[in-house]
């Protein structure tokens, strides 16, 4: 760069004479500047906007490009989740309401690297000044949904690693003040405290088209709330393994209780032990089997977001100490001076003066894949027939309730298609019982008269009924004959005869 550049002033290219930007627009705390003596006095050099394109390779910034790609991928994967769980039944998607805002706290985080998709953003203000969410509104759009989605995604694996510590260790299924708990804890803090980051610290364009938090106080109002509810879901999913390999370890010698018993039966210790050891056992496979999936994901998801705020705190800390001792940064300065700008034939000197750049890029890269990870282990085999069976259905001719007058010929009786308007030409005589009792069996002369009728009259015939003999349907006086006919002999049948006479009663 020439020495008389547009704001390089009294400065060595390719530096820009501070002073000579009177803008107060923008991150004015972003600029890299050091003061340099000169013949007017000390004036401050600023390194052209953006800083990173000095400090990285060129390679630098296809991989910022590439993660919000990335996370466009992600989002397809993930609404495809949430669209799933809408249209499809229960059974099919195993839906939950920690798993649905799990899943929407992630969606929420990748449109903070989709946003700049849509229109190429300018990162800096002028050519010393990085923008911000005052001078920029697509980078407060997009830093927002940062702050809140990763807050989010964060609360949220809290409340999923609380309800299952609950449940396998605890044996407590949450329950209604739960969810509402969850709610209101999973939502209300990450917009709290998103909110603090905006007001006390702000987003401003750091490296690539999104815009991420500034360093000044955002270990105190953003990254240590964020990773206090880390730690303590890291905790909760520790606790819950060792609850879990406890009780595994308690069921292999279940056995062993109850062969100490010299009696072949166990003891009513022994055998509560191990029923208990048993049930718990049982109960804690079932819940694993359930919820790995959901395990799985927070872990991963937790991960990546720890490891992105130790990028930036660490790259915060760096930062600060090389504004606040240029001393350290004198080598590299120097050498971008004497090779005329040349960054490429520097970058060795960088090393110590900012985060390493694979580190950067390992961070962009993995919060981007959070998306892929979550369709793997949050979706379920059985969506896919699922959703061929809907989509069959909902293309498919549908089949008419009714039937033409033309159907007769495609099959060999037409009498089902028939609509009757007329009675059949013959009815049904029943045929007066014989007896009191009758067999539910069907005979060959049952048969035959359950065939077709042949009269067309319905209800003027009526068959006379004929009281049997036996019949005990009404009481009957003891003169009408009740015991005429029966003989018995008391002696077979081991009763003792009784005779009434009159004026006494008794056995004989």
């Amino acid at each position: 760069m020439a020495n008389n550049t547009e704001g390089q002033g009294l400065c060595v290219a390719p530096f820009l004479q501070r002073s000579l930007f009177s803008s107060q627009e923008g991150y004015l705390r972003g600029r890299f500047c050091a003061p340099v003596p000169s013949l007017e006095g000390n004036i401050e050099c600023c390194l052209p906007c953006p800083v990173t394109e000095w400090i990285y390779s060129d390679n630098f910034e296809t991989i910022p490009k590439a993660s919000n790609w990335l996370n466009v991928a992600g989002m397809v994967c993930t609404v495809s989740l949430l669209v799933s769980f809408v249209v499809l039944p229960v059974e099919k998607t195993s839906r939950h309401y920690l798993t649905v805002c799990f899943i929407i706290a992630v969606c929420i985080l990748q449109l903070g690297f989709i946003i700049p998709l849509g229109a190429p953003p300018e990162q800096c203000q002028d050519a010393i000044t990085p923008n911000d969410m005052s001078s920029d509104l697509m980078c407060a759009f997009s830093g927002a949904c940062l702050l809140a989605g990763g807050f989010a995604a964060i609360s949220w694996g809290f409340l999923r690693s609380l309800s299952i510590h609950l449940q396998i260790c605890w044996q407590v299924v949450p329950g209604q003040k739960f969810f509402w708990g969850s709610l209101l804890t999973g939502w209300g803090l990450p917009v709290l405290f998103g909110s603090i980051a905006l007001a006390r610290t702000g987003v401003s364009y750091r490296f690539g088209d999104t815009c991420h938090i500034n360093h000044d106080k955002a270990l105190e109002h953003y990254w240590g709330p964020l990773l206090a509810f880390a730690a303590v879901s890291t905790i909760l999913q520790f606790a819950t393994l060792g609850y879990c390999i406890r009780v595994y370890i308690r069921a292999m010698f279940k056995d062993d209780g109850i062969s100490q018993n010299s009696s072949g039966l166990p003891s009513h210790n022994g055998s509560v032990k191990t029923v208990t050891a048993g049930q718990a056992y049982r109960r804690v496979k079932k819940a694993i089997g359930v919820q790995w999936r959901g395990i799985v994901v927070v872990v991963i998801i937790i991960v990546n977001v720890v490891f992105l705020a130790e990028v930036f705190v660490s790259m915060d800390n760096t930062e600060q100490a090389v504004l606040q001792n240029f001393g350290k940064a004198a080598p590299w300065l120097s050498c971008i001076v004497i090779n005329g700008g040349d960054k490429n034939l520097c970058l060795d000197k960088v090393k110590g003066l900012a985060t390493p750049e694979p580190e950067v890029m390992a961070a962009l890269i993995l919060m981007s894949l959070n998306g892929i990870w979550t369709i793997l282990f949050l979706g379920r085999a059985s969506m896919i027939p699922a959703w061929i069976e809907l989509i069959r259905n909902r293309f498919a001719r549908r089949k008419h309730d009714f039937v033409s007058v033309d159907a007769k010929r495609f099959s060999t009786n037409g009498r089902p298609y028939e609509i009757i308007t007329s009675p059949p030409q013959s009815t049904y005589t029943p045929k007066a019982p014989e007896t009191a009792v009758t067999s539910p069996s069907l005979d060959g002369d049952t048969i035959a008269a359950l065939s077709p009728p042949k009269q067309n009259d319905y209800f003027t015939r009526d068959a006379k009924y004929v009281s049997p003999a036996m019949s005990f349907s009404t009481p009957r006086p003891p003169s009408s004959g009740r015991y005429q006919g029966r003989e018995w002999d008391p002696v077979n049948t081991y009763a003792r005869s009784w005779s009434p006479t009159p004026g006494k009663g008794g056995m004989i």
